[in-house]
């Protein structure tokens, strides 16, 4: 016999009745009712939505080839993939990445070993000429640079191969060959062996995904001399340097930039060419002359259909029986600027840049539009500035000041047993000028003047190295009070609105008109102008 609970009812019958209840209900209602994200619910507005759940390699791998050629093609024929590509080399590199030695003396107090540093920098600049430091004698390093930030923004990766070899002139045993991605093997991908390593699209990584070694064709797969036959070959990871920015843990090899615009400019590259062939038929088609005999076609037969073409200004026989019928063919409306132009804004969006860098449109901008986006854009510029360093620069300076010692091009001493002491260098990338000038120094000098800068930090702002500005300061300086030529660039002699600081050495201060000269104050104390003594205040 059941239980009675309180209020006559067993506890039997409560757990029936539930039971029952939860018959009644449909299938599924304890799931709807849940709570969820509206992103993931599934509805007939969202049946289309197909994703998967994949890691990174698994995405690129059946992507990666496709997505480079499409990326490339853009960049050559579409103008806006041109200037976007065009205008990251530009800021990122622009004319270079100057590196300054940073050598401090071992007693001296923080101070820094000014010939050693002098040295250091002299042998570097050298080696970055064209015929030194890069194996086919072609590029100098900033053009190095500048094709690897581009190749990394179009191609999604490039590979720097570290050669220990001197060429040209260069008595460093070390060059540079820059590689484009198509010659890593992205077809050969195995599973882990018994140490854990393993071949992921043509890199080998051990249990902890870090890169062991690289296989490389011998030869582009796309060249026009024996692209097809090509053999390859494994190079250790030692002598290789992978550029690619890395977006998701795990991910090996690089994706272009415009990945997620290449589909948004093709579709723009059509609407724009259908926008100029329609504008060029509206403005030819003239008109059409229909006469009782007619007049033999004289129009070209392809595929057995005759095709007429137009020109400005002329007039079309039809033959007996024949009508036209003329569609809407009027020039581009006023909805083709602003549809390009929100067609642009997702396309920069989506490789990093600012609509007018990639339009050049600035019709639409102001000065603080003008300023924010500028502003926005060189905070990227800089971040992959910093990276670049990070990835490259760095690198390349260590591997190269290590060969230059061991081939005695350089004599450091202790280098062996404390090498990262002369490894310390400072890298200077391009700067950028200041939208309003006027504005923006005096506010920069306010800020030093507060001590919220640094006159290095302005500088450097600017791509430019203080200790450089102060010597070229302080020798135009000197060269200008050796030739007796004053200017009021000097603030130490002149103010800002051109008055006199300072007084020539054995000149005298003008006496003001409403007092009495007043003594000066002579070898031996306080006299008048005619040696007179003060009288004493107090009398004594």
């Amino acid at each position: 016999m059941a239980k009675r609970g309180r209020g006559g009812k067993s506890s039997g019958g409560r757990i029936r009745g539930a039971a029952f209840d939860a018959q009644q209900q449909p299938a599924g209602a304890g799931r709807r009712g849940r709570r969820a994200y509206e992103g993931a619910l599934v509805s007939r507005l969202t049946s289309d939505w197909v994703t998967s759940s994949t890691s990174a390699d698994a995405e690129i791998d059946g992507s990666l080839i496709r997505l480079r050629n499409r990326s490339r093609q853009l960049v050559r024929d579409n103008c806006y993939a041109r200037q976007a590509i065009r205008a990251i080399g530009a800021n990122v590199v622009g004319r270079g990445i100057r590196m300054q030695s940073r050598v401090a003396m071992q007693r001296g107090g923080g101070r820094l070993d000014q010939p050693v540093n002098t040295t250091i920098e002299r042998l570097w600049q050298q080696w970055c000429r064209k015929d030194r430091c890069h194996v086919a004698g072609k590029l100098s390093m900033s053009e190095m640079l500048r094709l690897m930030i581009r190749s990394v923004a179009e191609s999604g990766e490039v590979f720097i191969r570290i050669v220990p070899e001197a060429f040209g002139r260069s008595n460093v045993p070390l060059a540079l060959e820059v590689i484009e991605a198509d010659y890593c093997d992205e077809g050969k991908s195995s599973g882990p062996v018994s140490d854990g390593a393993e071949w992921r699209m043509g890199v080998k990584v051990d249990k902890w995904g870090r890169p062991l070694a690289y296989q490389f064709r011998d030869r582009h797969p796309g060249d026009i001399v024996n692209g097809v036959g090509y053999r390859t070959r494994e190079v250790p990871a030692s002598e290789i340097i992978h550029l690619f920015i890395t977006e998701r843990p795990g991910q090996t090899r690089g994706v272009p930039w415009t990945a997620s615009a290449v589909k948004r400019l093709h579709h723009l590259a059509g609407y724009e060419e259908a926008e100029v062939v329609r504008a060029r038929a509206s403005s030819s088609l003239m008109g059409f002359i229909q006469s009782p005999e007619g007049e033999a076609p004289s129009d070209e037969v392809y595929d057995e259909e005759r095709v007429s073409n137009f020109e400005p200004g002329v007039f079309k026989y039809l033959a007996p029986g024949e009508s036209v019928s003329v569609p809407q063919l009027d020039a581009p409306d006023g909805q083709f600027e602003p549809f390009l132009r929100a067609m642009l804004r997702a396309v920069a969006a989506a490789i990093g840049c600012s609509y007018e860098t990639v339009s050049r449109d600035f019709s639409q901008s102001n000065y603080s539009s003008s300023r924010l986006s500028l502003l926005e854009d060189r905070e990227e510029w800089r971040t992959l500035q910093d990276w670049m360093i990070e990835h490259l620069l760095q690198p390349v300076f260590e591997r190269w000041l290590e060969a230059a010692v061991g081939a005695g091009a350089l004599q450091l001493p202790g280098y062996e047993a404390m090498p990262e002491r002369y490894e310390m260098v400072k890298w200077y990338p391009r700067g950028w000028a200041w939208v309003d000038p006027g504005k923006e120094v005096a506010a920069y000098k306010d800020a030093v003047r507060s001590g919220f800068k640094t006159q290095a930090q302005i500088v450097a702002e600017s791509g430019g190295d203080l200790e450089d500005l102060l010597v070229a300061r302080a020798s135009e300086v000197d060269r200008a009070e050796d030739l007796g030529l004053q200017f009021d660039t000097n603030p130490a002699q002149v103010s800002g609105a051109g008055v006199t600081q300072a007084r020539p050495i054995g000149s005298e201060m003008p006496a003001p008109s409403d007092a009495e000269p007043e003594g000066e104050e002579g070898e031996e104390g306080e006299e008048g102008e005619e040696g007179e003594v003060p009288e004493d205040p107090e009398g004594d």
